[in-house]
């Protein structure tokens, strides 16, 4: 399967370096100003940064654990529910809407202080806004392990039960396919009927896959200061999801092994000591600390 899509989506960059080249030779001379803008404007599709194609964390951690034919993730995995909460608040946090109470004159670890709102603009993703909603209005405020719990439902009291939020999964498939990722379709599984969402642009998955790879092989920088925030949130939240495994399942033996060692590197880092550093995002080291303690 994979060197089917290899072979394919060779064949597409073939093609479209052939239609730039009669493309060049009937271009009039004086329209070769316009052509770095296009290119410009490629390599914002390349890295994922057009409007109809940029994913929230979310989305990303989803599709890296959908089946791509079938259209589901894992009946067995029972981590990515907590997984995609998790990434719900570094999102947030990322926009700059979420933040870490002060830590104080006793300073407190990160698991101990508490998540409060910064703004509550609408950041025009529901679900986002739905767990911003739930934030900003509950006083006293609660800490990153405890909305992870309480937005996932894996709480014993029953006056918090509504802070969970409901069909994310579904939800956020639903958003892929507005975006032409997925697309939607009905599998019969003999004692009930099931929506699936079978991949339909296998170009952005790759894309996806491609990056997260690379960040850990050729463009590996040793250093989690020095990496991209989104890409290190990625990289932490889809461990912990349990579905990183199938970014590296195409990788050789020895790609492999490099890969998850760099991995291995990340998580052993000590949160509390890595967010006291220069630019480093408090809540997203929270998040992390949460899930690795």
């Amino acid at each position: 399967m994979t060197s089917l899509v290899q072979r394919s989506s060779g064949l597409v960059q073939r093609r479209t370096e052939a239609s730039r080249s009669a493309a060049d030779k009937d271009r009039p001379p004086g329209e070769e100003d316009e052509e770095p803008r296009r290119g410009d404007e490629q390599d914002d599709d390349d890295t994922g940064d057009s409007k109809e194609t940029r994913l929230t964390l979310m989305e990303e951690v989803l599709l890296l654990g959908l089946k791509d034919r079938e259209g589901y993730t894992s009946f067995w995995n029972d981590c990515i529910s907590s997984g995609l909460r998790g990434c719900m608040l570094i999102e947030l946090a990322l926009r700059g809407r979420l933040q870490l109470e002060a830590c104080g004159m006793r300073r407190k670890g990160l698991l101990a202080r508490k998540v409060i709102c910064k703004s509550d603009a609408p950041t025009g993703d529901v679900l986002l806004d739905e767990a911003l909603k739930h934030i900003k209005d509950t006083q006293p405020p609660e800490t990153v392990q405890s909305w992870i719990e309480l937005l996932s439902g894996e709480t014993w009291n029953p006056l918090k039960l509504h802070y969970q939020l409901r069909n994310v999964r579904e939800r956020l498939a639903k958003n892929l396919v507005e975006k032409g990722v997925l697309t939607t379709e009905k599998q019969n599984f003999l004692l009930f009927d099931m929506t699936t969402h079978p991949l339909t642009n296998n170009n952005i998955k790759q894309r996806l896959i491609k990056r997260v790879q690379e960040s850990v092989l050729d463009k590996w920088v040793n250093d989690a200061q020095r990496m991209d925030k989104r890409l290190l949130a990625l990289i932490f939240l889809a461990h912990s999801s349990d579905v990183l495994e199938n970014a590296f399942a195409p990788l050789l033996d020895d790609q492999y092994d490099l890969a998850m060692k760099r991995v291995r590197q990340l998580l052993e880092l000590e949160p509390e000591g890595e967010s006291v550093k220069a630019n480093a995002n408090e809540l997203l080291w929270a998040v992390v600390a949460a899930f690795t303690k």
